[in-house]
C-alpha cells in the first residue's frame, strides 16, 4: 500500500511540473505535450528530463 501511494505521488508531481512548465512555455512556444510517456519519464528520471525535453524540441523542432 506504501508503494501505490508513492507511485501516486510522483504521478501527480510529474503532471504539475509538466502543467506548470507548459503554462510558462506557451509564451515562447514550447510546449510539452502531457501524455503517457512524458509523464512516465518525469516521474522516474526526475526534474532534469524535463531539459532534456525542452532541448530536443528546440533542436528538432
Amino acid at each position: 500500500m506504501k508503494i501505490i501511494i508513492v507511485i501516486l505521488k510522483r504521478i501527480i508531481l510529474s503532471v504539475l511540473i509538466l502543467y506548470g512548465y507548459n503554462l510558462i512555455a506557451t509564451k515562447f512556444n514550447l510546449v510539452i505535450p502531457i501524455n503517457l510517456i512524458t509523464i512516465s519519464s518525469v516521474g522516474i528520471l526526475g526534474f532534469p528530463i524535463l531539459f532534456v525535453f525542452v532541448l530536443l524540441k528546440v533542436l528538432l523542432f
